[in-house]
């Protein structure tokens, strides 16, 4: 937790690994507020780029597994079609460049890593855009969503899957998975859609559910990005090819309302 281990701090880092040895290092933690990073650079930076080179420099040296979380916002959207791994980088905010230059400095540092790119994170915890439309359509009669991004939701739920086959084969193939399994991979949902699109399916999940709410799915309108100016620029499209991700480690991903309807389905047991 964040009491337990200050992520500027390198020796602290340093000396927390030096008492667990782990043999495989899973780093979720990341400076994620987009818009507040726009000004608070050092912060982002740190917990973004010089911690995950902490992390590199120390799966070298003692033979470890490093598998980290990178973003769709190391592009910059213009692209007409899915991005691929290779695709040149153009990060449009702070948050996309500190994240990228984490990606940077691991591959600098090690060649015992897994970064995994993913985007539109949404799960049945913590704060996310599942979560909120359900609140605010509760609170309003209309909703104005976004309808000039697209890209795939992606759930927590899926990518913490992914991330145990990853560790099983590690553990299964042991030194000849850094050579046959390391690098960047994109991790989303399968299928696309915007985010007026997802909030409409939200509401047709409520409604099927009995919820009642303030906005009808038919009172749902789309806008584009210009009429909801952010701090930050959020790249248009966030599509990612997860070709190589699926032949590498034989597994198929599920379509991204699977993992929503999963995810209302679990919120709306809580409440019970």
């Amino acid at each position: 937790t964040r009491k337990q281990l200050d992520l500027k701090n390198k020796q602290a880092i340093i000396d927390m690994l030096d008492a667990l040895k782990p043999d495989i290092i899973i780093n979720p933690a990341a400076y994620t507020a987009v818009d507040k990073a726009e000004t608070d650079e050092a912060t982002a930076i740190a917990i973004n780029a010089y911690a995950p080179l902490v992390l590199a420099e120390w799966v070298e040296k003692n033979k470890a597994l490093l598998i980290h979380y990178s973003t769709d916002y190391v592009f910059d959207g213009k692209k007409e079609g899915v991005y691929l791994e290779e695709d040149s980088t153009n990060p449009q905010s702070v948050y996309g460049s500190s994240k990228r230059q984490g990606e940077i400095f691991i591959a600098q540092h090690t060649q015992r890593y897994v970064i995994l790119r993913t985007s539109w994170v949404f799960g049945s915890y913590g704060n996310n855009f599942l979560k909120t439309i359900l609140r605010i359509a509760n609170e309003r009669d209309t909703l104005n969503i976004i309808n000039d991004q697209t890209g795939s939701p992606t759930s927590a739920a899926l990518i913490a899957d992914v991330t145990a086959h990853i560790t099983r084969e590690y553990l299964r193939l042991g030194e000849q998975f850094i050579d046959k399994c390391c690098g960047i991979f994109h991790l989303t949902s399968a299928g696309e859609t915007t985010w007026h699109a997802y909030a409409k399916h939200i509401l047709d999940l409520a409604s099927s559910a009995g919820m009642t709410l303030k906005t009808k799915t038919e009172n749902v309108q789309g806008i584009p990005s210009s009429a909801y100016p952010t701090p930050a620029k959020r790249p248009t499209n966030s599509r990612l090819n997860t070709s190589k991700l699926q032949t590498v480690f034989n597994i198929k991903l599920p379509d991204w309302k699977d993992g929503v309807n999963y995810a209302f389905a679990i919120i709306e047991n809580n409440k019970k």
